[in-house]
């Protein structure tokens, strides 16, 4: 199938499936022509590719586990040790990252309650 197939069967933009295979993520084979074609494998590993990247991982990592990746259902495991421990690691990282955001919520929320209490003095600074 072509590019415009495989965008239609996964739902995924052509401009995307293409930064994927620039990312490496995706193989296709080329004709002689150019153009590229894909095959029903494909639609597995973009399935797989959109899935990690709505775990948080990016596409540097996703090159990495992608081959030892299977699908159970609806969801990915991951079949390689070393892989399942980048994912914890990432998972950790992406804690992080969340206890950093919560707490940047937190200040913007008492900052703003400030601000309406100030307001509703009718007090104004510039």
């Amino acid at each position: 199938m072509f590019i415009g197939e495989l965008s239609r069967r996964t739902g995924v933009s052509t401009r995307s499936l293409r930064y994927y295979e620039q990312q490496g993520l995706l193989r296709p084979q080329r004709r002689a022509s150019g153009y590229r074609e894909f095959d029903e494998s494909d639609v597995a590993a973009v399935r797989r590719v959109r899935i990690l990247l709505a775990a948080g991982l990016n596409t540097d990592l996703i090159r990495e586990v992608l081959p030892c990746m299977a699908d159970e259902g609806a969801v990915l495991a991951p079949t390689c040790e070393e892989m399942a421990q980048d994912l914890k690691a990432e998972r950790e990282r992406l804690g992080r990252s969340i206890e950093q955001l919560q707490a940047a919520h937190t200040m913007l929320g008492s900052i703003i309650h400030a601000g309406e209490a100030i307001t509703a003095r009718g007090g104004r600074n510039g």
